[in-house]
């Protein structure tokens, strides 16, 4: 047995199925936020649906959902770094989403909507990274 196969043995395959859903929702969120920024670049002459703020949250929100890929990758895998990486980031990343939709201003409407949308694919992550099956298996 390899060092590879040695660490997906030590998750368990009840973690690895949690896992493998927390993959699915960042997958997810990862194709939403590449069609954001495709549709910011189409939109991107319509200041009243495209602002600098739209550009820059867009940009970010796509940034981080390849790290978090990464990251959840990692966690399939074994890596108890990555699960934490995984667990830190997809916690922050909800908490900034919830006070953009609730602040007014700052993002159209259009941009409220999909992040309320990543949203809730990041609470999915956050449930099921935090839960009793993942945390178990990386704890012994």
């Amino acid at each position: 047995m390899n060092a590879k196969t040695a660490s997906r043995n030590t998750i368990g395959s009840e973690a690895r199925s949690a896992l493998g859903t927390v993959k699915s929702l960042v997958v997810c969120y990862l194709i939403l936020s590449v069609l954001t920024v495709g549709a910011i670049v189409l939109m991107r002459n319509n200041p009243a649906l495209v602002t600098d703020a739209v550009w820059i949250r867009g940009s970010i929100v796509a940034v981080t959902a390849f790290l978090m890929l990464s990251f959840a990758s990692g966690a399939a895998k074994g890596k108890p770094r990555a699960l934490l990486r995984l667990r830190i980031v997809s916690a922050i990343m909800v908490v900034v989403i919830a006070v953009i939709i609730a602040l007014p201003g700052g993002f159209p409407t259009w941009m409220k909507i999909e992040q309320a949308v990543c949203g809730v694919l990041l609470l999915g992550v956050v449930g099921i990274a935090n839960g009793k099956r993942v945390r178990s298996a990386f704890s012994k």
